[in-house]
């Protein structure tokens, strides 16, 4: 897996993919009592969509900003990186009002349940005051919101880890381990709610060792093994050894199953990112980018095209894809949880978060500055580069992006 991607090519398939298909599990994952979820990909492994989230995110990261250290230097490439930071911290304060304001709507239109109580803003409603200022400065994370405060703290180490690749370029992936090892050591935590002295849910001093471990491959600075039959091998077993122990209905029912489960406990859990999660994540990966190398027009074709575009416009995807979720469990509260009405708020739920990846694509063409003919007017099109070069850290290689 490189990071290679020829801006005259377009963005890299690979990334845009399998991130669509990261956010369209995750929309499945976050409908409350959800029965699809015995079917996604995290009940027959370790690690599950956040980690494919979360690696890509670091890959396209590399490629996004990286190219701002190395043309605009260190602090075009930090103001790169604070300016992004600051998109996804707004993105995560609206998210969580809309869904408060949400939750509050649906309470005074119905009787029960108590949709406030159910996503745990009790606080929030009956301490307004203190909750807001928590809210603000990250100390009141709700478990529904503690992706992004996550994925923003990754972001904010950038610049760290691109001075440190100065002095040499392993000391960035070394850093990366280091946290990871000192996180255990230290108990290193952020409070996501001071009431009761609750950890964030993603813990982003684990959590950054994904991010990181796609942000140096996605750099060149590590390189994946070349497939070997051991290699392959080792990482079939290793994958198909974890579905018994990941799979509840099946280890629940034999006891021994259920015991070595019970002690892998501290190697994946979720909230610190236990190791076993990293191992099984890359297993995965490596066993993809194998079974696709020499075969990425898959990922260019007709029935590729919805998750690739989803891709594209992952933020935002994400962004309606956890309103759209609380929303389905809401719906499933009035119309009853059956099979035929599973089917239905998924697959409408899934046929709209792609709809809805296609319209933000629309509006990030800005068709309005094209003739009626679809040719982009001259005088538009040469001050709109003239506006995108103008900014200090341009680059070619925001084709691929973290949007």
């Amino acid at each position: 897996m490189t990071s290679s991607t020829d801006p005259m090519m377009g963005r890299d398939p690979r990334l845009d993919f399998f991130r669509g298909l990261a956010m369209l599990i995750i929309f499945i994952a976050h409908v409350p009592t959800n029965k699809w979820i015995w079917y996604i990909p995290a009940r027959f492994g370790f690690s599950d969509a956040t980690e494919m989230f979360v690696f890509l995110s670091g890959m396209a990261s590399s490629i996004a900003f990286g190219g701002a250290f190395r043309r605009g230097g260190f602090a075009v490439g930090s103001a790169r990186i604070g300016y992004r930071c600051w998109q996804i911290y707004a993105c995560h304060l609206g998210l969580f009002f809309a869904l408060a304001a949400m939750c509050a709507g649906f309470n005074f239109l119905f009787e029960s349940p108590d949709y406030i109580a159910r996503l745990n803003l009790g606080r929030f409603f009956n301490n307004t005051q203190e909750a807001i200022v928590h809210l603000v400065t990250l100390r009141y994370v709700p478990n529904y919101f503690d992706i992004l405060p996550m994925y923003m703290v990754a972001l904010a180490l950038v610049p760290i880890v691109m001075l440190l690749s100065r002095v040499h370029i392993l000391l960035a992936p070394a850093a990366s381990v280091a946290l990871y090892i000192a996180m255990w050591i230290f108990d290193l935590e952020f409070v996501a709610d001071t009431t009761i002295d609750r950890p964030w849910f993603f813990n982003p001093f684990g959590w950054q060792l994904i991010f990181f471990t796609g942000f140096v491959i996605g750099m060149g600075w590590v390189k994946l093994p070349k497939p070997t039959v051991p290699l392959v091998a080792a990482c079939v077993v290793f994958i198909i050894l974890c579905i018994p122990v990941s799979h509840w209905p099946t280890y629940s029912k034999i006891e021994w199953l259920s015991e070595i489960r019970e002690s892998l406990k501290p190697f994946i859990v979720k909230t610190n990112f236990g190791i076993l999660r990293w191992v099984h994540f890359m297993a995965l990966a490596y066993l993809i980018v194998i079974a696709l190398r020499g075969r990425e027009w898959i990922l260019r074709s007709r029935i590729a095209a919805p998750f690739v575009k989803t891709g594209q416009n992952a933020l935002p995807v994400f962004l309606m894809s956890m309103a759209m979720a609380y929303t389905a469990g809401m719906v499933l509260d009035r119309i009853g949880r059956n099979d035929l009405n599973f089917a239905l708020v998924n697959i409408s739920g899934l046929i709209l978060l792609i709809a809805l990846a296609y319209m933000f694509g629309w509006f990030k063409s800005t068709p309005w500055r094209k003739r009626p003919g679809g040719t982009p007017t001259t005088e538009k099109t040469t001050s709109k580069q003239r506006e995108e070069y103008s900014r200090p850290w341009h680059t070619a290689e925001t084709a691929v992006n973290t949007n």
